[in-house]
């Protein structure tokens, strides 16, 4: 899952959410494009003021594009960005890797609440000169789009708003990140408890559920005075730009052109009336099979047959190897940069103290190459993760050789597509000799992977729909208000699970789910992905050649492209509706069936 990024990054094409016009274009004189000089390197930025970075910017607005001179124009502002973006992702690397490294987390704090804050409307600024020119060159039409979008929803008032918002996200981070829990006389942090979450003895999966969920209620009036007055600002964010809430100016910031708030709305919906019984049927399998009167949330990652919990891989070193060897034998191109990436140092993938929770895949765009963090502790979820993020780095990879920074992002839908897709496409090659498990195992992978398939989707709408209430209900600043609504949706869209006596535990799960306070409204693209994902998946159980080679083709379009016509691209299309789900649900159950009774071919 992306994380973090900036301008160019998939998680938001072209100028970040919130940028606008900064500057009119009458601000700046008309001058002939001539060659700038910009550092060779993104670390000269690492430890540069706003003003050293400022200077280059007002030099790109100082030589105001016409339209005769637009795109070279273009190419030296997109080599600025490259710059910009690199040292920026750079600092998000080192802070999350170390959240107690105070000069990292000095950097990161410079870059989100001074530079970037103050680049993104310079960048609009730019944006704006250039839609002035009356450039129209069909194969910048998306990004004109967006430009034009981002220009109109700037507001000079919401640039101060959302630097304070990354620094209370960066605090939510440090929190997060540092917490750690004693169990069974070890200290661990909390992503370590996963682990015992698989032990036989359901006592012990008990207290490891109640030590992750204490740990974030320890920090809950903390968390909810963090929310709040994210909560404030991003709604005064919204009300600045001329919007009711900050859901509507979401849609207008990410460039959700191609479906509306409407269209979620059905999607949760369908989900309630397709998916969460599936899920429950799952979750009646699962009670079943371990033999209990209710299925508690301590049963969930345990063999449901008794059998030794999956160890995919013994360290770090091993991880990589193995992951190595299935991509190339999935596609020899995709395991060459998979290998290029693990040989110059740009994989962080093991959970250890201070180390901020989740995973996420930044791309380093002045060197053209992507990095992922993660937080492995040696279980068969780390295989789906890592899995997912080399997914977007093939993306990244696949759509470097596009001329401008802001051609080679997508939107999150698109980008999700493919991490999601590549979770679907390598699961045929976990087993020995090429991947981690025997036979058997891989079998027992690939079910348990199409189960959370089953019962993410329910979780992706509850998320989603939690943060329409969130920002739409009126009573979003209410911390008590917000516990309720939170187990209210959770009632309506996971059933199958005995939650009695847990409100409490079953509230911290939202204070987990670093989305919605870091990157609001970053999650209903999973769902759209995943349904464009398994799409892709029934295609390659006829014809993996061809669906290989058309998750490739989207992947190299970059973000040159409309959503709807990169979907079709890779075989797939926008899917909101119960029958269009339904037809997939069916299709993921019935492979279950077949995995649970070995009789796959």
């Amino acid at each position: 899952m992306q994380h973090g990024a900036w301008v160019g990054d998939a998680v938001d094409a072209c100028v970040s959410c919130g940028a606008g016009a900064h500057l009119t274009v009458n601000h700046f004189r008309s001058a002939a494009v001539t060659p700038l000089s910009f550092p060779h390197s993104p670390a000269e930025f690492a430890d540069a003021s706003w003003q050293d970075i400022a200077a280059h910017y007002d030099a790109l607005a100082a030589a105001s594009p016409t339209r005769e001179t637009a795109r070279e124009w273009m190419r030296q502002w997109s080599q600025l960005e490259e710059l910009v973006n690199e040292a920026s992702s750079t600092a998000l690397i080192e802070y999350t890797g170390n959240t107690a490294d105070e000069a990292a987390e000095a950097r990161y704090l410079r870059f989100v609440t001074e530079i970037q804050p103050n680049a993104e409307a310079r960048q609009t600024g730019l944006a704006q000169l250039l839609i002035a020119t009356g450039i129209d060159d069909a194969d910048i039409a998306v990004l004109l789009r967006e430009f034009r979008t981002t220009v109109a929803i700037f507001r000079e008032a919401n640039v101060q708003r959302f630097a304070q918002i990354e620094q209370l996200s960066a605090a939510y981070q440090k929190i997060a990140g540092g917490m750690s829990v004693e169990i069974d006389g070890r200290v661990l942090t909390v992503p370590q408890l996963q682990p015992l979450l698989e032990a036989e003895d359901r006592a012990a999966r008990e207290r490891a559920f109640r030590a992750g969920a204490d740990a974030y209620l320890a920090h809950r009036e903390e968390f909810a005075d963090l929310f709040e007055r994210m909560y404030e600002l991003r709604q005064d964010v919204a009300h600045e730009s001329g919007f009711s809430d900050f859901q509507s100016f979401t849609f207008a910031a990410k460039h959700r052109h191609d479906y509306t708030p409407d269209d979620v709305a059905r999607f949760h919906d369908a989900v309630a009336a397709v998916v969460t019984p599936a899920a429950a049927r799952v979750h009646a399998n699962r009670r079943e099979r371990l033999g209990v009167d209710a299925l508690r949330p301590w049963d969930l990652a345990v063999d449901p047959d008794g059998l030794a919990p999956l160890r995919p891989f013994r360290d770090a070193s091993e991880f990589v190897s193995t992951s190595g060897r299935i991509f190339s034998t999935l596609d020899p191109e995709l395991g060459e940069r998979f290998a290029d990436m693990a040989c110059d140092g740009l994989l962080d993938l093991e959970s250890r103290p201070n180390k901020a929770p989740g995973g996420y895949c930044t791309t380093l765009h002045h060197r053209k190459q992507p990095f992922v963090f993660m937080n492995a502790v040696g279980v068969s979820d780390d295989v789906t993760t890592l899995v997912h993020e080399a997914g977007h780095c093939f993306h990244a990879y696949l759509a470097s050789d596009k001329e401008l920074i802001w051609q080679r992002g997508t939107g999150s839908e698109a980008a999700e597509l493919a991490s999601m897709s590549m979770e679907m496409l390598a699961a045929p090659y976990f087993a020995l000799p090429v991947g981690y498990y025997t036979p058997d195992q891989a079998r027992r992978a690939q079910a348990a992977h199409l189960e959370d398939v089953l019962l993410a989707l329910p979780h992706i709408a509850s998320v989603d729909a939690f943060q329409r209430w969130i920002y739409t209900s009126g009573n979003g600043h209410d911390r008590n208000a917000r516990d309720a609504a939170w187990l209210t949706l959770r009632a309506r869209f996971e059933v199958g699970v005995d939650w009695s006596g847990l409100d409490r535990e079953r509230t911290a799960r939202w204070y987990r789910q670093l989305h919605i306070f870091e990157l609001p409204f970053y999650y209903i693209e999973y769902g759209i992905a995943q349904l464009g994902a398994l799409q892709i998946w029934k295609r390659s159980l006829r014809d993996p050649e061809a669906a290989l080679a058309g998750y490739k083709a989207a992947l190299r379009l970059g973000g040159t492209r409309t959503l709807p016509e990169l979907y079709a691209a890779a075989g797939a299309r926008l899917i909101f509706d119960a029958d269009g789900m339904r037809e997939l649900v069916e299709l993921v159950e019935e492979r279950l069936e077949m995995l649970r009774g070995s009789t796959v071919p």
